[in-house]
This record gives C-alpha cells, structure tokens and sequence, in this order.
C-alpha cells in the first residue's frame, strides 16, 4: 500500500471517529486471530495478551484464537491467507522467526501476500540448561562446540528462528563452521521447554517469557542473552561479555487479511494501537520482559523489508542457506 494512501485513510478515519461513527462499530465487532504457533510459546503469550488488551480497551467485543503451529509459522500463514481473504477483523500473529521460516523454506504464501498492521515488540533471546546437565556455563557450551559441533543439540523454534541464527553465529563467533551446528526445531515453545527439561537438547533458546518460570522455579540455568546489555531485573550475561560479539533481537507484530481496503487497514492498526495503550498490555510487556517496540503503517512496511533483507545475509553468511 502506498505511504500517501495510508496516510489519508488515517486522516479519514481519526475525522469519522471524532463524530462516531466507523471505529465505534468497527470496535464492537468480534476478533478473530490466528497464532501460527502450537500453544505455549512467544507467538501464542503475544496473541492472547493482545486479545486481552483488545477487548479491556473496547476495541473488540470477542477474540477468538486459533493455533496453527508449524514451519516458522508458515502453516499458519498460508491458512490465513486463504480463509480470511477481505475479512477486516482477522489478525495474524507474526515476527522476525517467520522472515526467517519463508526465506528457508521458500513456502507458497509469504508474508507479502497480507497486509501489515504493526511491530508490537522486541525480545532478546535467552540460552538456558537443564539444571542438572554437566554443563555450567555459555563457555561450557562453546568449548564442547569447539571440540565436536555435533554433540551439542541447540534446541528451539523452527528453523530459521532467530535463535537458529543465533546458534550459528554463535559457533562462527567462536571459529566453528555454522553449518555444523545440530539444531533441533520444535513447533512450539512448549514442546522446545519440554525437550530442555527431559534433556533431549543440550541447551535451549528463546525468549525470557517462555522460559522464566523455569528458570526461577530453579529447573534451568540461563547462561547468555543476545542483548547488548544484560535486562533490567535479570543477572543472565550477555553473551559480548563472555567475549562472543553477537547481538541480535527477536520482533514480534501482527498482520491482518489480504484483500482489506486501505480504510480497513488503518481501522484494524487503530485498534491494535489503541489496544498497546491499555493497562492489559502494560502488564503483559512487564510480566513478560517484553520491550515495545510499536511500528506501523509505510514505516513498518519499510521495517519488514529492511530486516527480510538482513536475515538473508545473515544466512547466507552462516552458511544456513
């Protein structure tokens, strides 16, 4: 969609809302949000909190959620792309792991086909242990990396995730062929915390969310965050001071149906604004260490292929792809 057009669909909508009139109605009407994701992880923690703040903001009277999980999300995507054609009140939860999803699996449906709506937020990964594995820090991890790429089961999101990419910049950084790393990917973060406690991975990555009820009930270790500085309230290292230079975010927003007008597009990013100033989602972002990072309209269009484009060097460079 073009920038001008977007803006004037803004301008005609903040005008129709002051007598109103399309937003109050558009507000009453029932949600509908898919969350490529099995239960449990970052994408479905996202989803559902913003489901929340839709409707404690008056911007929805109902969300329902579906949850679609596999292939970075491209399982989900491609359902949503063709179920909800033209229908101006579905979201789908989307983010940095998806760009990396469809530049790995080159799926028939890409993110280009829908219409964006907003970046919500940013999140940093976290690397953790099982507490009783033998290992005791990131060093540990690296020094056995060293020795036998392959004995180290880096376990998290589908591939291409930003903690696959971490992963393989991590053994880069420490003189290991990227392309000799064992990651394992799951659908979900659920299943991804489950291999981590039975110890069916060696180390673990994600978002803080998905693991810090694990990792203050004492059942893992986290060992190194992807941050250039630690996060405010956690003692976990980043993993520059351990002497390995990288530093990479993960994002997370939401896209809406393909086929909407540009007054339904600016209609939908109203409510998911007006939804991120709410005290629903003020809680989420603190209770789940989440930092806002909201973005919309042509600057997020301009966002998305910025960091489409920044991925694929990434992987190209990792040798990933």
């Amino acid at each position: 969609m073009r920038r001008d057009t977007f803006l004037k669909s803004l301008t005609a909508l903040a005008a129709a809302s002051a007598t109103g009139l399309p937003l109050t109605a558009w507000a009453q009407s029932a949600l509908r949000m898919m969350i490529p994701a099995n239960p449990g992880g970052g994408w479905d923690l996202t989803g559902r909190s913003l489901g929340q703040a839709l409707q404690d903001a008056g911007q929805a009277q109902s969300v329902t959620f579906e949850n679609r999980g596999g292939a970075a999300g491209t399982i989900g995507l491609a359902q949503f792309y063709n179920a909800r054609r033209g229908d101006p009140d579905a979201l789908l939860v989307m983010g940095a792991v998806m760009l990396g999803g469809i530049i790995t699996g080159r799926p028939p449906v890409s993110i280009t086909q829908i219409t964006p709506i907003a970046r919500l937020t940013t999140e940093f990964n976290v690397f953790v242990l099982p507490a009783d594995s033998p290992l005791r820090t990131m060093r540990d991890v690296v020094e056995q990396l060293r020795r036998d790429p392959g004995s180290v089961k880096w376990g998290g999101g589908s591939r291409g995730a930003t903690e696959h990419v971490a992963a393989a910049l991590i053994a880069r950084a420490s003189g290991v062929d990227a392309a000799r790393i064992n990651y394992v990917p799951f659908r979900g973060g659920g299943e991804a915390v489950a291999a981590i406690l039975g110890g069916n991975v060696t180390i673990g990555g994600s978002g803080l969310s998905e693991f810090l009820p694990h990792i203050q009930a004492g059942r893992m270790r986290a060992i190194g965050v992807t941050s250039e500085q630690r996060l405010p309230g956690h003692n976990i290292p980043t993993l520059r001071e351990q002497g390995i230079d990288v530093v990479i975010g993960n994002w997370r927003g939401v896209y809406g149906a393909a086929g909407i007008t540009p007054a339904q597009r600016a209609a939908l990013t109203e409510r998911v604004v007006r939804a991120t100033q709410s005290q629903a989602w003020r809680t989420a972002l603190q209770q789940n260490g989440w930092t806002p990072a909201l973005l919309t309209g042509p600057a997020f269009d301009e966002f998305v292929e910025r960091d489409f484009a920044r991925l694929r060097a990434v992987m190209v460079m990792s040798g990933m792809i």
